[in-house]
């Protein structure tokens, strides 16, 4: 590697700060330009604290379902405003931690909003108005994401006191009686699923070109999720076109039509979780020659910008919006930028929903990987089947593997159940190898474990599955 380089990170989110870490220790002068607190979006106002109340959530689900595991605790109370304040001590740990490790690992924090003067210069502009300008040897963009706003009526309502981007439903008061959540999207279910848990009436209202939650990841698993839903009280809308928006003396009024049928909600809050566009206004890409296309800053798989010295990453790419997609091609970004050679392969990526089940998936779906032209075979292997999945909370779920019948490697794997979101981390080093059906079969799982499962669907995949009856290949 390259010492003597000097390397500015616009943005200290979860890929900025972990740039900035990589670069650093590969012994590069290091500035961090962030303009509000590090940590970014994921540790100030997204994976972080909705977390944190998922948790309570869960926790308040378990003393209510505590009975049937012979525990008599009675009838569960609740205080948001504790819950809110465990909220916030979480977070401020978190970021405290963050900057303990910008510290120790000697990189300079420079507070205020960066844009480009040109390939090798950055003006930092601060919140008080005064500016400061940067060079670097190499500099590399991590400027991340901000909530878009939804289409149609709801945009020009986006401001109305009743309606609230993630941020705002992350910072409520008090639990709203009844509330409506436009899109079906990671943000909205998890937050849905937040507000079911604590008595909100909650109606989710599908994308008007989706026709069930949760696009992208595998359809078997959310339509069981979206069961799960349903049978928790939640009311799930497809294909759903809101046309009206009015106040009514009992609340907010949102019509509109799901398909060819007409609706009509009355909700006291609305959460608008319509996904999230990348954050590159006011970066000046433009004086640096930045090539991008629809809002979205053009890389290549060594994260490299079209100007040379010049990196991006994160959600600022506008393609997979996740944290630890963020920090892995920071990662990357950094050792390229200290003269290395690797680049970033996003295969074994995992997707994440801290659902109450846990949906967790890594790899190609099974559309997918029928759209992309292989002898698909799939295993599934019940819950119900699995001993400490029985004893975590019944059993309820699956896990779906995929592989490709000829080579009978292992294609992606799906989960949909307790412990879900920490599993998935074996499947993605499955995945991520190139593991095959005869590899995963001489592993050995602890007994009792859910992890037991993934072993089983990926057995089953091939017919070879121990504790379930093998589908008889065609």
């Amino acid at each position: 590697m390259n010492e003597n380089i000097s390397v500015i990170v616009i943005g200290g989110g979860p890929g900025g700060y972990v740039a900035a870490i990589k670069a650093a220790q590969l012994g590069a002068s290091v500035t961090l330009v962030e303009k509000r607190r590090l940590g970014g979006t994921c540790l100030n106002v997204g994976c972080i604290p909705t977390k944190s109340l998922l948790h309570a959530a869960d926790v308040l689900e378990s003393v209510k379902n505590a009975a049937a595991s012979g525990i008599l605790a009675g009838e569960p109370q609740f205080d948001w405003n504790k819950i809110q304040e465990n909220r916030v001590n979480v977070v401020s740990q978190m970021v405290k931690g963050v900057e303990s490790l910008v510290k120790s690992n000697k990189i300079t924090v420079v507070e205020g909003a960066g844009s480009f003067v040109d390939g090798k210069t950055v003006k930092v502009t601060a919140a008080d108005g005064t500016e400061q300008t940067l060079t670097a040897d190499r500099i590399i963009i991590a400027a991340g994401s901000h909530s878009s706003l939804p289409r149609g009526i709801m945009a020009e309502h986006a401001s109305d006191p009743a309606c609230m981007d993630s941020t705002g439903a992350l910072e409520l008061t008090e639990v709203p009686k009844r509330l409506v959540v436009i899109g079906g999207g990671v943000i909205g279910v998890e937050l849905a699923s937040v507000y079911n848990a604590f008595g909100s009436e909650v109606t989710i209202l599908c994308s008007p070109r989706r026709s069930h939650i949760l696009p992208g990841l595998d359809e078997d698993l959310t339509i069981r999720l979206e069961r799960q839903l349903k049978g928790k009280g939640v009311t799930v809308l497809p294909k759903a076109d809101v046309t009206a928006f009015e106040h009514s003396d009992d609340g907010v009024v949102l019509s509109g039509k799901t398909g060819e049928k007409d609706f009509s909600i009355v909700c006291d809050k609305v959460l608008l979780a319509s996904g999230r566009s990348p954050s590159i206004d006011g970066l000046g890409l433009e004086n640096a020659g930045i090539e991008n296309e629809r809002g979205r800053i053009l890389v290549n798989d060594k994260m490299e910008t079209n100007v040379e010295g010049v990196y991006a990453i994160g959600d600022c790419l506008g393609k997979v919006m996740l944290a630890h997609t963020a920090s892995a091609q920071g990662e990357v970004a950094a050792e390229n930028a200290m003269g290395g050679d690797v680049t970033y392969d996003g295969t074994s990526c995992p997707s994440c929903v801290y659902t109450d089940p846990e949906l967790a998936g890594v790899g190609l779906t099974e559309a997918a990987a029928v759209e992309q032209g292989y002898d698909v075979g799939v295993g599934k292997f019940s819950l119900m089947a699995n001993g400490k999945a029985v004893i975590i909370n019944g059993g309820t779920g699956m896990v779906k593997a995929v592989i490709d019948s000829a080579t009978k490697k292992i294609l992606g794997i799906h989960m949909l159940g307790a412990r879900a979101t920490d599993i998935i981390s074996e499947c993605a080093v499955l995945v991520g190898t190139g593991a095959t059906v005869d590899d995963v079969d001489r592993i050995i799982h602890a007994h009792p474990t859910v992890a037991e499962a993934v072993k089983e669907a990926v057995l089953a995949a091939d017919g070879r599955a121990i504790h379930t009856v093998n589908r008889k290949k065609k």
